[in-house]
């Protein structure tokens, strides 16, 4: 809180500081707030650049992802079916957008390619605990596209998005018809 009282303190009252004459106060106070923004950025670039590229090395199956053009803060994922569920031989893209309080928020996730799934709704957007109320720090984006593969075979139904999808989960044969009639399979 003393915090947002300098810095009102400052906006409000450019004139009492103590700085040169030849420094105008006003800019003096507006050179400060990019520096700091600049500083975090730097940080979540460094943080994001990191993870790209753990998660190159990683060799996970299934999962990848890379920054769209020269956003480094708009990647593009894709997630393929886990072997022995219904979304086997499937493959999704996904969208991250990262915030720029980045890791301390989760980046927003959605499906890019239409995903037939209890906890994905028609716009893409997934009910992931971890990308909401759970989040952490500690997660980064192998995390996030690993918990989403794991979702794809282990939904919460209890907790749908798309209710069509979670009542007829329970017939898992019936399931992969839907899935294999929706998304054909990848060759």
């Amino acid at each position: 809180m003393a915090t947002v009282s300098n810095v009102n303190h400052q906006d409000n009252n450019p004139n009492t500081n103590n700085v040169a004459a030849s420094a105008p106060p006003v800019s003096s106070a507006k050179q400060t707030v990019p520096t700091a923004k600049t500083v975090d950025t730097q940080s979540v670039l460094k943080r994001l650049q990191s993870e790209l590229m753990a998660l190159m090395m990683s060799g996970d199956a299934g999962i990848s992802a890379f920054p769209e053009e020269d956003n480094i803060f708009c990647w593009k994922g894709t997630i393929t079916g886990s072997k022995d569920t219904v979304f086997e031989g499937t493959e999704y893209k996904l969208s991250l957008v990262f915030p720029s309080d980045y890791p301390f928020k989760p980046p927003k996730v959605k499906f890019e390619t239409g995903c037939f799934h209890p906890n994905v709704d028609v716009y893409g957007n997934i009910c992931l605990d971890i990308l909401q109320d759970k989040w952490s720090s500690a997660y980064d984006v192998r995390t996030i596209l690993l918990s989403i593969q794991s979702l794809l075979g282990e939904p919460n139904t209890s907790s749908p998005l798309n209710t069509q999808a979670a009542s007829l989960w329970v017939n898992q044969e019936e399931y992969r018809k839907m899935v294999e009639k929706l998304y054909k399979p990848t060759a």
